[in-house]
């Protein structure tokens, strides 16, 4: 799909409110700026009608909340947190700003990342636009199987059509993108990464669900995720066993030959007490993750990958503090591959 822009006027009407947004005090942070009922309208008899920002709000300082009303959820709007980068200006046609798409886990949201620790503080960021949208707070960065039926939730169609083009074609974005994630989003990162070729020229997971078939209690440790929420956990990717293909294409492991030209870093605790974590305390899942991520890595290198970094970094749980610290060591990579360092 290719997206069609805006009418210059009406374009130009929405940016308008948008920066009028992004200029005014602190107290009007909050307000959200609709998208007029015309622009809609405009956007619907575009390619990219599945997707549309029917409002705008500035949150922080160079942070922006987009409403996207998407066809691949169903017709919901969910929200999309953008840290922008110093000089962004929408309504600059020219601009195209190199993209860090960043991913939260299981049970968080699009506002993790900002809330959870210090990356809209982050110096080397400030020259990128950085992505944290929402994928559900059990949504797996997957179109869900749903008993062979798809439909709604498609949070990967979502993501790597519907958002991929309303931000190139109104935001600012460029197609030099790299991706990094949590938990959930580090899988999210890796399968985004392997199924799309060439979208991201790296990625990077932190204590993330890399192998979910490594053995059944891994298997089962998903599925109990699955249904959370009173979810039917069968409507995600089925049964492991009955439709394992549907499960091993959404296994990283089982990708990891799409992955071998890709820089990826992966990073994982043991599961024991680390220096951020109190004595005694254990994770169970991150002890799981901690194998499945060996697993992948032992198998990429098996496949020759050229550019795979590791930092399993032994003592540490399934906690931010973590992942804060592994995404500062992890962005010198990402970096490198959008050319911005």
């Amino acid at each position: 799909m290719t997206a069609v822009p805006l009418r210059r006027s009406r374009l130009l009407f929405v940016l308008a409110a948008l920066l009028f947004t992004l200029t005014s005090a602190p107290s009007a942070f909050a307000a959200a700026s609709p998208v007029p009922a015309a622009d809609q309208a405009d956007a619907a008899d575009s390619p990219d009608r599945g997707a549309e920002v029917v409002a705008v709000t500035q949150v922080a300082d160079r942070q922006v909340d987009l409403s996207v009303r998407s066809a691949a959820l169903g017709g919901r709007t969910v929200k999309v947190r953008l840290l922008t980068p110093d000089g962004w200006d929408p309504s600059d046609r020219s601009q195209h700003w190199p993209t860090l798409w960043l991913l939260h886990g299981c049970c968080g949201d699009y506002t993790s990342w900002t809330a959870r620790t210090d990356v809209a503080r982050t110096d080397s960021l400030r020259d990128v636009l950085v992505v944290m949208p929402e994928a559900g707070w059990n949504g797996w960065y997957s179109d869900w199987w749903n008993y062979g039926q798809g439909s709604d939730p498609a949070w990967e169609t979502f993501h790597t059509k519907e958002l991929r083009l309303l931000l190139e074609h109104g935001w600012g974005a460029s197609t030099n993108r790299v991706v990094a994630g949590l938990s959930m989003g580090g899988q999210g990162a890796l399968l985004y990464a392997a199924r799309h070729p060439g979208m991201f020229k790296a990625a990077a997971a932190y204590s993330g669900s890399v192998h979910p078939l490594f053995d059944e209690a891994s298997a089962n440790r998903i599925m109990g995720y699955f249904a959370g929420q009173g979810n039917d956990p069968l409507r995600v990717w089925g049964d492991p066993v009955a439709q394992r293909d549907v499960w091993e294409a959404h296994d990283p492991f089982h990708l990891a030959k799409r992955l071998t030209s890709v820089p990826v870093y992966l990073s994982c605790g043991d599961g024991t007490a680390g220096p951020f974590d109190a004595a005694g305390t254990t994770s169970a899942l991150e002890a799981d993750f901690h194998r499945q991520n060996q697993a992948l890595a032992g198998e990429l290198e098996r496949l020759g990958a050229k550019h795979l970094v590791t930092n399993f970094y032994g003592p540490g749980t399934h906690g931010w503090a973590y992942w804060q610290r592994e995404l500062h060591s992890s962005l010198p990579m990402l970096l490198h591959a959008l050319r911005t360092d």
